[in-house]
């Protein structure tokens, strides 16, 4: 497990946890809103948005390293 990668772990949590917040006062319906000291969807679309921007930062790597490559 190298700096790089918890690193990226941190900041995908925090961005993809800002997006969903965001998004939940404005845009997201009651039912993918989390409430506080539950399990319930919302933690599922947090998760997914933490997946998401990840996801996003894994692509960009990958592009970043193939581009500088050649």
């Amino acid at each position: 497990m190298t700096v790089s990668r918890w690193i990226k772990y941190v900041v995908a949590v925090v961005l993809g946890n800002a997006l969903y917040f965001w998004l939940a006062g404005r845009f997201l319906p009651p039912a993918a809103r989390h409430q506080w000291n539950r399990v319930d969807v919302g933690i599922f679309v947090d998760l997914w948005f933490c997946l998401l921007v990840y996801g996003l930062l894994e692509l960009t790597t990958l592009i970043w390293k193939r581009r500088n490559k050649g």
